[in-house]
């Protein structure tokens, strides 16, 4: 670990300060009244946000942005060593940390909870900060989504010793962390740019289970193969670390599983998943049912989670009367499904909420990387679609370009192809101009628009093409 975060130098200078994580530790910064400054290299609501509560905040990485006499810089993971402003710090002997670095000294001052797992662990954040708050543990929270119960923010400032903190597995991130519990959702095919394998992801997560402190408790999903098929290895940690393992799932939380399903307002099987995760350890933590269930019943979902963002509003002309034209309002909603196992489980979700409604899912790849690695999987994943529209990858800063053969483009023809071989009716388009998206959405007669809800899916930039489409 590098130098701990200086205590007499209050202030901090955050590259990549727009991301959802480290956005979330300059408003911890800013809590504890340091001088925060950062840059990004676009505008966006985050950093509007983060102006407005006191952060100094440049577009732009230049060295001049950063303040010789900052106390602390820290940097987000993609940021590369070439940075002018990092490179500029070590010039002046400004102790350096990486996003995760930082949080880690934050975890050995609290009584930490992680939330970690390849999929659903904002959700399942997002619902144990309800459970806490409302049970009068006074958590402070770091979570990688804006919530509506944190007053649409990704922070929380507690009174007491308790940290409940997101944490990410990209680049081994949640290594850096010490917490008291752990809760495990699922383990993934995921990051393979970083990891390279699937063995050394589990290996990884592994590695993280021997950082529990003893007297702790790991919460762990038994319905996910992936893990439950670690059970040995993670029992003998458990046993060399003076840790306890809680499994959830199965057969065991029967009865329970049907309570959350009747006061859970989200939808979708992953969700009641993940808000059995937050119960169980909800109960380990010696938390009555009748708060738990309260807590449950009142999340209300959070940003960019199946998101209701508004309608797409227009008129068509009525081809019998040149007078009367026809109006839609098409619902329209965000979601940052961006792996096979998410995008099944969201459109699994959708199909739940919408019965008899056209789902159209209008999709944007998110790093090139997993594209190729999972391409096979993403062909499969958007079977409960009836219409899917692909964009160009987004490129993710600091990474690899996109593979020849495996493009957007090549997913819809791999997705043709199939629909072919399986006699179904051609439901897959590819729009390399996503400002396009209203107009051929609107101009597309074969969606039969006027029955359908919108599904604007990806980790990337497509939110931003969301607000296309609501306008009037």
């Amino acid at each position: 670990m590098k130098t701990p975060i200086p205590q007499n130098k209050q202030s901090a200078h955050l590259i990549g300060i727009g991301g959802i994580g480290i956005s979330a530790l300059a408003r911890y910064f800013l809590s504890k009244n340091w001088a925060v400054s950062g840059s990004d290299i676009a505008p966006s609501d985050l950093i509007h946000d983060l102006k407005r509560e006191g952060a100094m905040v440049k577009i732009g990485h230049k060295k001049g942005n950063l303040a010789p006499k900052t106390g602390l810089v820290v940097y987000n993971q993609a940021i590369p060593a070439h940075n002018p402003e990092l490179k500029e710090a070590r010039r002046l002997r400004i102790p350096t940390l990486t996003y995760p670095e930082a949080l880690g000294w934050i975890t050995r001052e609290y009584k930490t909870i992680t939330v970690s797992g390849a999929h659903g662990k904002s959700t399942t954040t997002a619902l144990l900060s309800i459970v806490l708050m409302r049970a009068g543990f006074d958590p402070t929270v770091i979570v990688g989504t804006k919530l509506p119960h944190l007053n649409g923010k990704n922070f929380r400032l507690g009174k007491s010793s308790c940290f409940l903190l997101e944490a990410d597995e990209w680049r081994a991130s949640f290594l850096n962390y010490s917490p008291t519990y752990a809760v495990i959702t699922n383990i993934d095919a995921e990051h393979l740019d970083f990891y390279k394998n699937f063995s050394n992801v589990k290996k990884t997560f592994l590695k993280f289970f021997g950082n529990i402190k003893s007297g702790g408790i790991l919460v762990a999903n038994k319905d996910d193969k992936n893990l439950f098929g670690l059970k040995s290895q993670i029992q003998k940690i458990a046993k060399r670390n003076n840790f306890r393992v809680v499994w959830y799932g199965g057969m065991m939380h029967h009865t329970t599983r049907r309570r959350i399903k009747r006061v859970l307002k989200v939808p979708g099987i992953h969700n009641v998943s993940n808000a059995l995760a937050a119960y169980t350890l909800a109960k380990a933590l010696g938390i009555r049912d009748n708060i738990i269930f309260k807590a449950l019943g009142a999340y209300r979902g959070a940003w960019r989670r199946m998101e209701f963002r508004g309608r797409m509003i227009f008129s068509i002309k009525n081809k019998v009367s040149s007078i009367r034209n026809t109006k839609y309002s098409i619902p329209v909603f965000d979601d940052y499904a961006h792996h096979p196992t998410e995008i099944k489980a969201t459109l699994q979700a959708f199909r739940e909420k919408f019965p008899k409604k056209k789902i159209i899912c209008v999709f944007q790849p998110h790093q090139a990387h997993r594209l190729k690695n999972l391409f096979e999987d993403f062909v499969n994943a958007f079977d409960l679609a009836d219409h899917l529209i692909l964009l160009p990858i987004y490129e993710v800063a600091g990474r690899d370009k996109p593979h020849r053969g495996y493009t957007s483009a090549d997913l819809a023809k791999a997705i043709k192809k199939q629909e072919t071989r399986n006699k179904k009716q051609d439901t897959v388009t590819y729009l390399p101009s996503p400002n396009r998206l209203r107009r051929f959405l609107i101009e597309n007669c074969k969606l039969k628009i006027e029955n359908c809800v919108i599904v604007m899916m990806g980790a990337g930039d497509i939110v931003n093409y969301t607000k296309s489409l609501l306008k009037k």
